[in-house]
């Protein structure tokens, strides 16, 4: 990490929000870094970060910490982490492109119930990936109209061992695969993407962790660990 804005995202990946992070001006720094860390490979994300105002911002620091000025430290102290912030936001508004635009809006609508309540309580269970990848299948479903496709890439994206099966001969019907442990948070997961990208028409049969059994697939036909269908 070099930058105000690769640290944000950082931060945001690890749980941390912005205004847990605190930007103070370094005393001591090299004049080729922004971040002034003592570690420079270090991947921890600290609360209190170090920065060189001089690296890129120049033009609006050299000022205001003039070695022969010692009054007003605190004010300008918090002035510093403010602007910095204001800084940090447009570094990471400007490496957005249209669609990453979209993709924020739609977790916005989802935030104020557009979606429903559901599905609002429900989004907070997702890391920020994961979040990203429901709101950009929406935008697609917006798109393309291609429900179960987009139903099955959001699976497999959130249950990375998960499988989708039809069985349309005799009735509409999805048998869908997890391959992971059931608990309250993966099935609420679940409801989520079903409530979002489910045709009404199809009932589903859920399988977490043991498989059902498929004649030839040896994977699935082994002894104590077959669902019955």
């Amino acid at each position: 990490m070099n930058y105000i804005w690769d640290l944000l995202i950082k931060a945001e990946q690890s749980g941390l929000a912005k205004k847990d992070i605190h930007f103070v001006p370094a005393k001591v720094y090299s004049p080729y870094m922004e971040l002034s860390n003592e570690a420079i490979n270090t991947r921890v994300i600290e609360q209190k970060v170090e920065i060189n105002p001089y690296y890129r911002f120049y033009d609006i620091f050299r000022d205001l910490f003039d070695v022969n000025n010692n009054e007003d430290i605190e004010l300008r102290d918090t002035l510093f982490d403010i602007i910095i912030h204001f800084l940090a936001d447009i570094d990471l508004i400007q490496g957005m492109n249209k669609r990453e635009y979209y993709i924020k809006f739609v977790l916005m609508d989802i935030e104020m119930g557009i979606f429903g309540n559901s599905v609002r309580e429900k989004i907070r269970l997702f890391n920020r990936e994961e979040r990203e990848v429901i709101a950009r299948n929406i935008l697609r479903l917006y798109e393309t109209g291609e429900v179960v496709y987009l139903l099955r890439d959001t699976m497999r994206k959130i249950f990375k061992s998960s499988t989708i099966y039809a069985n349309c001969e005799e009735k509409d019907e999805l048998l869908i695969y997890i391959g992971q442990e059931e608990n309250e948070t993966n099935r609420a997961k679940l409801e989520l993407i079903k409530e979002i990208f489910l045709p009404v028409r199809l009932h589903t049969e859920i399988y977490w962790k043991n498989h059902f059994g498929i004649i030839g697939v040896e994977e699935t036909m082994r002894m104590d660990s077959i669902a019955l269908y």
